[in-house]
Parts: structure tokens; C-alpha cells; sequence
């Protein structure tokens, strides 16, 4: 059991399905500082951009960006999570993978597609819990526009940090971080969200917007910020448990 937990959401621009690219940026970051933490989540399909051209760039759970992740993680000497375009058995997923050095941990399937952007036409609706251990802490991995439904969320099995990767974009940031300190409110839980910056081929702006709230509801990362970089906290299990027993 690991009584504290640091863990990171990286806030950065993303190039529009350009794996390569991507990952030689996200490697700049992490060479930029050292790096003391137990996970560092990037944001949603963090490879490409958030595209409806799942065919076109689809990789395998084996595939060339789950193997760097792999890397990076023992690298680092941490869990890394971010979400990418999977194909499994001829479906296409918007999965949330963990990975800890040369194993991978846990994933997820993103449950609620964005209708509004045709994501249900091109990607596999998922079915997974989305839960796993990890160091004695109980998470549970959500992404995106899973955010707007808190059933899909609700604490019916413990969990002690709720997570949401995303590319939410500028004209609904409001919903974005009233949302997220509300899942942190009602579940008791902390919440981590990791969004994106810069603006995508589709001419979609995103402002970032990144956090880490307590299970109050308390803001841990400071003030909101568009800036680029790195959104750290660190978590203490015992305040956690001794809140929810006194509440």
C-alpha cells in the first residue's frame, strides 16, 4: 500500500494523425524535466488528434505506439496512460491504455462515443469496467464524453481516483470543469482530467483547461491554465478514507 500518489496529466498540442510527430513532442516534454511520479496521463488519442479516420490509423495492442509507451514507462519508472485508435478483432476502439514498463496494466473502451462528431459510425461502443489496482488505490478510467454521464461514473465500487482523458474543445469548456469537480463532489473521489491544446484539422480550438480536485471538489493543480505542460499532485490515501468515513 502506497499511501501518497503523485500523479500527472501533460497538457500539450497534438498533430493531426501524425503518430511520429506526436510522440517525438511528447518526448521533448518529458526530457524537458525530471519526472517524479507513479502516472503520467496524456490526453485522448494522443498519437493522432481525435479523428473519425479510425481505419487509416489504427494500431494493434502490439502495434508501434503501445511498444514506445512501453518504453517510456520504464523510462520513467512509472505507469503511462493515454488513449489511441485500437483495432481488435476487426472493431475499432477508442481505448485507454496503461502500460508499466514492459507489461500493459489495464485499458479501457471509451462507453459513450460522441454522437455529435460521428464517433459511434466509426468506433466500437465499449463494455469494460474500466477499474484496476494499482499500489493499493482502486481507479477507474473514463475518456472524454463519458464525462456528461454520471451514472457511468458513480461510485458503486470504491474507487479512489476517477480519471478523464480528453480533446475537449473551447466552446464547451465550461461544461468541461464544472463537470469534473462535480464527478469529484458526488463520488467522493479524486478526479484527474487530462485534455489537449492547439487547434485540429477540423478547425476545433482547444484551451486545455487540465486538473487534479479533490474529493471536495478543491482545485490541487492551482488556478485553470491553457499553458502547455505538466499538472501535478499528489495524493493522500488516509485523508481520502478518513473524509468519506467522516462525511
Amino acid at each position: 500500500m502506497k499511501s501518497k500518489l503523485k500523479i500527472i496529466a501533460l497538457q500539450i498540442p497534438l498533430f493531426w494523425e501524425n503518430p511520429l510527430k506526436n510522440k517525438a513532442y511528447i518526448e521533448k516534454q518529458f526530457r524537458k524535466q525530471a519526472i517524479e511520479a507513479d502516472i503520467l496521463f496524456l490526453p485522448e488519442m494522443f498519437s493522432t488528434g481525435f479523428t473519425m479516420n479510425a481505419k487509416l490509423i489504427a494500431e494493434t495492442m502490439n502495434g508501434p505506439t503501445i511498444q514506445w509507451m512501453k518504453k517510456w514507462a520504464s523510462k520513467l519508472g512509472l505507469l503511462l496512460g493515454g488513449s489511441l485508435v485500437i483495432k481488435d478483432e476487426e472493431k475499432y476502439f477508442n481505448r485507454l491504455v496503461i502500460v508499466g514498463g514492459e507489461n500493459i496494466v489495464a485499458y479501457y473502451d471509451k462507453r459513450h462515443t460522441f454522437t455529435y462528431a460521428g464517433e459511434n459510425r466509426f468506433y466500437n461502443t465499449g463494455t469494460n469496467s474500466g477499474l484496476f489496482e494499482y499500489k493499493g488505490w482502486k481507479i477507474c478510467l473514463r475518456i472524454c464524453y463519458d464525462l456528461r454521464f454520471p451514472i457511468w461514473s458513480r461510485n458503486i465500487q470504491d474507487y479512489d481516483l476517477l480519471i478523464y482523458v480528453a480533446n475537449w474543445p473551447s466552446a464547451r469548456i465550461n461544461a468541461w470543469d464544472t463537470l469534473l469537480q462535480a464527478r469529484a463532489i458526488e463520488n467522493m473521489s479524486y478526479v484527474l482530467g487530462a485534455n489537449r491544446i492547439g487547434t485540429d484539422d477540423n478547425g476545433l480550438d482547444y484551451p486545455g483547461h487540465s486538473g487534479i480536485y479533490s474529493p471536495l471538489g478543491k482545485s490541487l493543480t492551482g488556478d485553470i491554465s491553457s499553458r502547455e505542460g505538466f499538472f501535478m499532485a499528489e495524493l493522500d490515501y488516509f485523508e481520502l478514507q478518513l473524509l468519506r468515513k467522516q462525511l
